[in-house]
């Protein structure tokens, strides 16, 4: 049985992956959510919101025996205020960094010191953006909180790299690309004062130039079956 931990599974991208590792009988999956859209009986709903990073901490990975794999893909994020600092709440900038860098980070923590020394396949997925890789003006928090994600993913290989290949664990930080989400919903009804490229991410959707998340999902999904080939940290799934 192969195990996967996916956080934010009620829709998007993360409903997506859910839906089609289940496909698979030989395939249990965790969703880590607030709420629940998926009904299987190799899918177990963990309630849980991770922007409380006290929940977050409270939670504890449990496996089946004789697991083969075990997966944790980090996929929750959230935008936040669509203005630029000075403008947006604090609140905002607190919950778009508790999900998007912290709530993974200790996910990730956890992750490693329960299942360090299973000598199975062992692989962390973050869903990072392009955003993490490039300024855009009134996404500071956004993209500030991918790009912490990228270096984490980052430092974390570079520390299993002196592990036993055998105990190691593989990770991997990858931007989706442009993908039709209720984030795209979120920036599309951005204020053009406080979002000067609104009318850009207006034209993606009219003109049918984002990514299905059924899609990227199972592109991604192939991405994890095929991980041994792939040697860096850091990818983009448009170019893979």
């Amino acid at each position: 049985m192969n195990n996967y931990f996916i956080t934010g599974t009620s829709k998007g991208i993360g409903y997506n992956i859910a839906i089609s590792l289940l496909k698979d009988s030989n395939n249990l999956v965790y969703g880590l959510s607030r709420t629940n859209t998926i009904k299987n009986k190799n899918f177990v709903h963990v309630k849980i919101d991770l922007s409380d990073i006290e929940q977050v901490n409270k939670f504890n990975f449990q496996i089946n025996k004789n697991t083969k794999k075990i997966v944790l893909i980090n996929n929750a994020g959230i935008i936040g205020d669509i203005k630029q600092i000075g403008k947006i709440s604090n609140q905002s900038i607190e919950e778009i960094f508790s999900i998007n860098t912290i709530a993974p980070s200790i996910l990730t923590n956890k992750f490693i010191c329960q299942f360090q020394n299973e000598e199975t396949e062992k692989i962390i997925l973050n869903i990072s953006s392009g955003a993490g890789r490039h300024t855009i003006s009134s996404w500071a928090t956004y993209c500030a909180s991918k790009s912490a994600l990228d270096m984490f993913s980052q430092v974390v290989y570079d520390e299993q790299r002196q592990i036993q290949r055998k105990k190691s664990v593989k990770i991997y930080s990858i931007a989706p690309g442009i993908v039709d989400t209720p984030m795209q919903d979120i920036i599309r009804n951005a204020k053009v004062e406080d979002f000067e490229f609104v009318n850009q991410f207006i034209n993606y959707k009219e003109k049918s130039q984002l990514s299905s998340a059924k899609d990227v999902a199972v592109r991604l999904i192939n991405f994890l079956d095929k991980s041994n080939k792939y040697k860096n940290v850091i990818y983009d799934l448009r170019e893979l």
